[in-house]
């Protein structure tokens, strides 16, 4: 089972590149915009790790750490564009596992995250980023596709699509999860999507499109990257 991290961010472009990059990672993702919309998210499911911007629109992210910090301790990743020492402390006090000062890199927002876990026991190793069978290769660091040796020229959003089969690979990852995880969740009702954008990764990269090798179809389920 995937792991689930809640990300709460009010500013859309971070927030929608912080879940692309956890799916990509293998991340079940869920986002939050509030400190309200938060609260009702972990009131319903509790995630596994917590990343949390302090500037949200209906209060102070600090808010939301004292609460969870009286009932729950999963890890806490405060991410923020504050870098007082003073506002660090505060928030480490409070009951955050950890302090990440904006901008930062994807690399240190995974690796962020994989030690807030460690220290709860949970360890994670990093995810597999190279994924080869018959002619095809994917090597998702470098964003190089190949068939046959020649590279395979995709599309951004092909390449999200096909690099989250990847971290699922031989393991079929529901329509609705594909279409959070490289869309967003305000999608996860526009299957045509992903029958579009299928076609348009099984016309690049299968032999026989209509009999496809690598892209396997569940039928009224999702899909799934053959490993075999």
């Amino acid at each position: 089972m995937s792991l689930r991290v809640l990300v709460v961010e009010d500013d859309r472009e971070i927030r929608s590149m912080m879940q692309s990059s956890l799916a990509v990672e293998g991340f079940e993702v869920q986002t939050a915009v509030s400190v309200s919309e938060a609260s009702a998210l972990l009131h319903h499911s509790l995630p596994d790790v917590l990343v949390l911007d302090l500037g949200l629109p209906d209060g102070d992210g600090l808010e939301l750490v004292h609460e969870v910090r009286k009932r729950h301790s999963l890890p806490i990743l405060v991410v923020s564009a504050r870098h007082q020492e003073a506002e660090k402390i505060r928030l480490l006090d409070a009951g955050a596992d950890d302090y990440l000062t904006k901008p930062f890199s994807v690399g240190e927002l995974l690796a962020r995250i994989r030690v807030a876990l460690r220290h709860r026991g949970t360890a994670l190793e990093p995810a597999s980023t190279v994924h080869e069978l018959d002619d095809l290769r994917i090597d998702l660091n470098l964003r190089l596709v190949q068939l046959k040796g020649e590279p395979v020229h995709l599309t951004p959003t092909e390449f999200k699509l096909l690099a989250r089969l990847v971290r699922s690979a031989g393991r079929v990852v529901t329509h609705r999860q594909l279409l959070a995880d490289v869309w967003g969740p305000e999608f996860t009702e526009h299957t045509h999507y992903l029958r579009l954008y299928m076609g348009q990764l099984r016309a690049k990269i299968e032999a026989d499109p209509a009999e496809p090798r690598h892209l396997l179809t569940e039928s009224g389920v999702g899909y799934r990257l053959a490993t075999v």
